[in-house]
């Protein structure tokens, strides 16, 4: 019998279900300048009723948590600025290496093309000797 009574009430929940699903009237939502006055009337006061939920620090705690936040702003500037001056020596000191190399090259190669010129000098004078 139990079980008949079970089923009859899930039967009842399913028919109930299903009406208020097909038979749900659409509720007509009215004037929207009303519907947005009731809105802006509805936020003033709920907004009313949290600004009343703060508690507000004290002037010590402000006062304190004024002194952390400088604190922490000058160890975080203190510490980009050791980034940036690290990266800028870095990138001058391989500017540096890289100018030093080409003029390596430079003088190099002059003095490679000068031993040609004094070679190819001596050359031609030690033939017409012989």
């Amino acid at each position: 019998m139990a079980k008949h009574e079970k089923s009859e009430a899930a039967e009842k929940i399913e028919k109930a279900v299903k009406e208020k699903k097909a038979g749900a009237p659409k509720v007509k939502k009215g004037n929207p300048f009303k519907r947005a006055g009731k809105a802006i009337v509805k936020f003033c006061k709920d907004f009313k009723g949290e600004i009343k939920k703060i508690t507000w620090p004290g002037a010590k705690m402000v006062l304190k948590s004024t002194v952390v936040v400088l604190v922490s702003i000058v160890v975080i500037g203190l510490i980009v600025f050791a980034v940036d001056l690290g990266l800028s020596k870095g990138v001058s000191g391989i500017e540096s290496l890289a100018e030093n190399y080409k003029t390596s090259q430079t003088a190099d190669e002059e003095a490679s093309e000068s031993t040609e010129s004094e070679s190819t000098e001596t050359e031609p004078t030690e033939a017409s000797a012989e």
